[in-house]
């Protein structure tokens, strides 16, 4: 017998009735083009190269030539707080599968990705993207402060895991799917030792080890494991005091199912 074998059948024609419009409040949220009008303080030249000790500098960079992919969930309301998922991909388009669009809506998290953000293109280009929809987002709309997100897939999750210290106090937690860089070098159980890739300032890294929230994503098949997992031990040696890692069994180098994107989601809103 079904659960729903106890029911009389107007409750049961009210929970599929109810279940119908919440399918179709996710569903008809559509994404759409963003242009950003300009720059905060954070991405200027200067700023890049003090918060990450880069020797190199900066390329010209105006954001009014750029745009970006906005999904914003059909059922936001100005008076309620939500969210920020930030995405950076490796590839040309944002690549966030569908299936995940309607656990973002779940999570009240408005997500935005930057066009022609993939791994060809230079990383500072990379990082002043994700902080320039970062600021204007939280202009136009009622964004909750402690939930602004840095996400992103291989090289995107290794200029996100830069931003998630190098700006801790632009973003409350970072998700690294398959793909993390460290401020030490870290050695790991392939033999191999994983060089620095950044070195950011004191203070900033004193917010990020205790305030943020990190959830590195790995999984058994996946050719950058043994790297994430060193990075994960780098961190809690050094204390970071919110990091958790998903190595999920027989899972390659590709994005993970909704229910992992759910539990990373869960873990950074912890206490907030």
């Amino acid at each position: 017998m079904w659960a729903t074998d106890f029911l009389r059948p107007s409750a049961i024609t009210l929970m599929k009735v109810l279940l119908f419009l919440s399918l179709v409040t996710f569903a008809s949220a559509e994404w759409k083009e963003l242009l950003v009008p300009e720059s905060p303080m954070q991405s200027g030249t200067e700023q890049m190269q003090l918060r990450l000790s880069a020797a190199e500098t900066p390329p010209p960079y105006s954001v009014k030539n750029e745009s970006f992919d906005l999904l914003v969930p059909a059922t936001y309301d100005k008076t309620k707080p939500h969210g920020l998922f930030i995405w950076i991909t490796a590839g040309e388009k944002h690549g966030i599968p569908q299936a995940w669009e309607n656990v973002l809506a779940e999570h009240k998290l408005i997500t935005v990705a930057a066009r022609n953000s993939g791994n060809k293109r230079n990383i500072f280009d990379r990082m002043r993207m994700a902080i320039d929809a970062n600021d204007h987002l939280r202009k136009i709309y009622n964004i909750d402060g402690r939930r602004v997100y840095i996400a992103g897939f291989s090289g995107g999750a290794r200029v996100a895991s830069n931003l998630s210290v190098a700006f801790s106090e632009m973003f409350s937690g970072a998700i690294c799917f398959m793909g993390c860089n460290f401020y030490l070098p870290v050695k790991a159980d392939d033999g191999k030792t994983y060089g620095e890739s950044y070195l950011p300032a004191d203070e900033l890294l004193d917010i990020a080890k205790a305030a943020c929230r990190y959830v590195l994503m790995t999984g058994e098949k996946d050719f950058n494991r043994a790297n994430i997992r060193a990075v994960f031990d780098g961190m809690e040696k050094e204390n970071f005091r919110s990091v958790e890692i998903f190595d999920i069994p027989q899972q390659g180098h590709s994005l993970p199912g909704v229910e992992w994107l759910g539990r990373a989601i869960a873990f950074l809103d912890e206490g907030k």
